[in-house]
């Protein structure tokens, strides 16, 4: 493993930590982002709307250029609501 990869991983850690903070801090955060990837889990470039969306209502900012960490907690967060929508 490069060092440049190493990098990497530590910086998608280090966003993910700050990101665990912000909710721990402001625990509604987890149902305001879950209910906007509802409202948008089918959208076209559900992605960036949900980015839009969750950084508008929250103290989450998530740039119009997703990070890795930033593209990990979006897949996370429409794995999430698939499988709760999947139990109905």
């Amino acid at each position: 493993m490069s060092v440049a990869e190493i990098k990497n991983k530590e910086r998608v850690i280090n966003e993910l930590m700050l990101f665990i903070r912000k909710v721990l801090v402001e625990p509604e955060i987890c149902e305001k982002a879950k209910e906007i990837a509802r409202t948008h889990l089918n959208d076209d470039n559900a992605d960036a709307v949900i980015a839009e969306a969750l950084s508008a209502v929250s103290n989450v900012k998530i740039p119009l250029e997703h990070s890795d960490a930033d593209k990990l907690f979006l897949q996370v967060l429409k794995d999430v609501v698939k499988d709760e929508q999947a139990l109905y």
